[in-house]
């Protein structure tokens, strides 16, 4: 399950990710190698890292049921995975050389022959095929058809506090099918339930910040409290708008006209629409026209207790609205997914490439590196290989835990944000000042400390670490070609001595404390459901702040699809068409006052007033160069018009 990240919260983490299998050898890189099984071809990946012999309790139930997806590999796995990267690369003859979702199917898509061959094996295993798309075929069963079909058998394994079904062997297929199928997914089920359908819940609890606030940054010093690194400290933004995000990423004159930018989140706000007009028209945004803003949403919403389905309305809002705010003349597609599990979210990503629905595409959402298996992982990467043919971008954010080591006990990075075939979004606390003057910026990592009870002084300052954008060396992700020259060698070996994927590629505002204000009906105390602004962050605004960006500079280059973005974005590296994000870029420590409603809505339940520093992310450190908070940096005057030139 993924978690939405708008809130910096905690979210709900679902499966187990090793190595991407898919493309691997397409970005230079090794792939994976599976043993056969007698006449029979394995699908690597697919028996859980977690499944262990000394986790086994035995086998499952034969009479327990199944629900698997068969991925297709299609006519040319390789195939797709090299054209991916030769359009993609500006040192390519083939740069820029897009197939339309038609012909990117008719090129590299599954044949009905194969398909055909795939679900007669299926059939003849006692497995009911229960649905066929161009990506996959979906199957249910009894545990006794899938250990035939898939060559393995199922056993009950502990994972943590709880036990779960998950192969006690790598799943195969046989070897006539082998170039056939690209991997299988619900063989294990950590930690999948029965679906039912829903009604959507009405908005979350209200919840607005406290003042006082800084219109621009220092524009308000906190001259009543206590100083913070021996100097006065501002009041914390009260939340940039979009005047002062386009000026501070170098937009222009330019508004994303004609250029078509799609969002992925679960679920879908009932009030989105009223939302973002609301806004626009109070904060001077260019008022959505007719059609600027549509949906694709599924018949049925599942889980929504579960995913806490209201929670995801506020991500849709932020991603809509930072979007507009910054390339007001996009359009924006909202592709909601039925629930926030993997194969919900992946049929989401799938109808923006079907469809191409739009050239780029912003995920505000993701799981730590742990939690994702590897036959999930080939089966995102196909829809990004897919994608990029296409000319076709996704931008994921880095997460909003730092190197998760508070969170999680290991130093990990988010998913699918290390996949070498998206962009990942890391996230900076930004400083604009007077008259929209672009100030500087640090990585996003907060430390608080809160105000004593004489008011004279911060309690155990600077406190401790609350939050900030996740970046790292991946675990299992071999290092692309494009960060090779760029990433430090000490970061790209950190975990691999080959190296490996580094997190993130660039970044953008996200810093809760010099966050964003966005607007959103939510419901109060009294039951009402009535529309209201506060200030948000998280790498989920950097994602759509980014995405944003990249559709003005498509418009600066007439309108061209610039597709899967790092290899463009890794060339322009050390250029001054970057902000080089450091962590003290005045030379002094950096900290805002903040002062917050106790029960998040009004002054009845009291004030809470605290420092955050800046700067402080985790392990992570925002450094002169490419580092694992800002990546290359964030856009500067000159990166847009820079895409002008190709």
């Amino acid at each position: 399950m993924r978690s939405n990240r708008a809130t910096v919260r905690a979210g709900v983490s679902m499966a187990a990710t090793l190595p991407m299998l898919a493309g691997a050898l397409a970005l230079g890189i090794p792939a994976a190698h599976a043993a056969d099984h007698s006449g029979r071809g394995a699908l690597a990946g697919t028996k859980p890292a977690w499944a262990t012999a000394k986790a086994d309790k035995g086998a499952t139930s034969n009479g327990a049921q199944v629900n698997a997806r068969v991925y297709l590999a299609g006519r040319d796995a390789a195939g797709l995975a090299a054209y991916a990267k030769a359009v993609a690369d500006p040192s390519s003859p083939m740069y820029g050389k897009y197939l339309s979702a038609k012909q990117t199917q008719a090129r590299f898509g599954a044949t009905k022959a194969q398909v055909a061959a795939v679900k007669s094996w299926l059939k003849s295993a006692g497995l009911k095929v229960t649905s066929v798309t161009p990506h996959y075929i979906a199957v249910s069963g009894d545990v006794a058809a899938a250990e035939k079909a898939f060559g393995t058998q199922l056993h009950n394994f502990a994972k943590g506090s709880k036990t779960y079904r998950a192969p006690a062997q790598t799943a195969s297929v046989p070897d006539g099918l082998k170039g056939s199928v690209l991997t299988v997914t619900g063989l294990d089920n950590a930690p999948h339930k029965a679906n039912h359908k829903d009604q959507l819940p009405p908005p979350d609890a209200v919840f607005k910040n406290a003042g006082p606030f800084s219109s621009y940054y220092g524009s308000n010093t906190a001259s009543t409290l206590p100083s913070a690194y021996g100097q006065t400290i501002p009041y914390a933004v009260q939340g940039y708008t979009g005047e002062q995000l386009r000026a501070a990423y170098g937009a222009g004159t330019y508004t994303g006209k004609g250029v078509r930018v799609a969002i992925t989140d679960a679920y879908a706000s009932p009030t989105i629409a009223f939302d973002a007009s609301s806004y626009a028209k109070k904060h001077g945004d260019a008022a959505w026209k007719t059609g600027q803003l549509t949906q694709v949403l599924p018949k049925n919403y599942t889980k929504t207790k579960e995913c806490g389905a209201a929670g995801w309305y506020g991500e849709e809002t932020l991603d809509v609205e930072a979007v507009h705010a910054v390339a007001p003349n996009a359009s924006v597609t909202y592709v909601g997914a039925a629930s926030c599990y993997d194969d919900d979210l992946l049929d989401s990503l799938s109808k923006i490439v079907d469809n191409h629905l739009a050239d780029i595409v912003s995920n505000s959402w993701g799981d730590i590196e742990a939690n994702q298996t590897p036959d999930l992982a080939a089966a995102y990467d196909q829809v990004f290989q897919f994608g990029a043919v296409e000319g076709i971008g996704f931008y994921f954010s880095s997460g909003d835990n730092g190197d998760e080591v508070a969170n999680t006990g290991t130093k990990q990075v988010d998913t699918p944000a290390n996949s070498a075939w998206v962009t990942a979004v890391g996230g900076t606390s930004l400083a604009v000042g007077k008259d929209n003057t672009y100030q500087w910026e640090t990585g996003w990592g907060t430390e608080k400390a809160t105000l004593s009870a004489d008011g004279k002084s911060w309690t155990n300052f600077p406190g401790s670490y609350t939050s900030g954008a996740g970046g790292g060396t991946s675990k299992t992700v071999p290092q692309p070609y494009y960060q090779k020259g760029v990433v430090p060698k000490a970061l790209a070996t950190a975990n691999n001595a080959e190296g490996n994927r580094v997190v993130p590629d660039i970044a953008a505002i996200a810093d809760p404390n010099t966050g964003f204000l966005v607007g959103q009906t939510q419901t109060f105390p009294d039951g009402s459901e009535q529309y209201s602004e506060y200030r948000i962050g998280g790498t989920s605004l950097a994602a759509p702040v980014i995405a944003a960006v990249q559709a003005l500079a498509q418009e600066a280059r007439g309108g061209k699809a610039i597709g899967f973005a790092n290899p463009t974005i890794y060339s322009k590296y050390g250029s001054k068409l970057y902000h080089d994000v450091v962590d003290q870029p005045t030379g002094k420590e950096l900290a805002v006052a903040r002062v917050d409603y106790v029960n998040g809505f009004d002054a009845s339940g009291g004030l809470s007033v605290s420092v955050r520093s800046l700067g402080k992310d985790s392990s992570l450190k925002a450094v002169k160069g490419y580092d694992d908070v800002t990546g290359v940096g964030s856009p500067a005057n000159g990166y847009v018009n820079s895409y002008r030139r190709h």
